[in-house]
């Protein structure tokens, strides 16, 4: 299985994402942003980090980076597309997934492990979990608390693609959401951050079965 970590200016978690892919049997390929093009992949990454300073709107710069245009055609091709903490600001803002993210309810940076529901199984990435488990993630962000539209949480509810939920809502997101999938569901932008969780070193496990899960199903 073919996997890409893309590195933007400000990207802090590329390396943790690479390590982690590595020990669950993926075969890595680190891509810098300004490439336009992209070898083979199964499995497209983009980590968590500060990209450009957060400066504008989190993600908005990075948006805009000359890769993402090939990210934006493969997700649409079919291939799996994991956006974790920035990364999945990047994806809202390029459109892969809908919403936004605002500063947290408590306006503080928040850093530390927090317990989440499994809301759905029923995709390539939570598929290793039951709907409803707990499971427990590390989270390092400002801007994580998620908004949506009316619409856009009635949309995501009736077709099961919210991933995710936080238990306590320890940010303010809208319906306590976490995590959200795609509309072609081969998209994840997720604030918890699971390749930080996939070493029992690093005090838990439950984001590896997120990766390998996913490397088994891309596999």
């Amino acid at each position: 299985m073919r996997a890409g970590v893309i590195t933007f200016p400000g990207s802090n978690c590329d390396r943790d994402a690479a390590v982690a892919l590595a020990a669950c049997g993926a075969a890595v390929t680190p891509i810098w942003h300004a490439e336009t093009e992209l070898p083979r992949l199964d499995l497209i990454v983009l980590p968590g980090g500060f990209t450009y300073g957060d400066y504008l709107r989190c993600g908005a710069i990075a948006a805009r980076a000359p890769v993402m245009a090939e990210v934006v055609r493969r997700a649409e091709a079919g291939v799996a597309v994991l956006g974790i903490c920035n990364g999945f600001q990047i994806l809202a803002e390029v459109g892969l997934v809908p919403g936004a993210m605002i500063s947290n309810a408590g306006l503080k940076f928040l850093c530390r492990s927090v317990d989440l529901e499994v809301a759905t199984d029923a995709s390539m990435f939570t598929a290793g979990y039951a709907r409803g488990q707990a499971i427990s993630l590390p989270i390092a962000h400002h801007d994580g608390n998620y908004v949506c539209s009316e619409d856009e949480c009635k949309r995501l509810e009736d077709e099961d693609r919210i991933a995710f939920r936080y238990v306590g809502n320890p940010n303010g997101s809208t319906r306590r959401i976490a995590g959200v999938l795609g509309a072609g569901r081969n998209v994840l932008g997720m604030m918890p951050h699971p390749e930080r969780a996939a070493d029992p070193r690093l005090g838990g496990t439950d984001g590896r079965i997120l990766l390998q899960t996913l490397i088994e199903a891309l596999g």
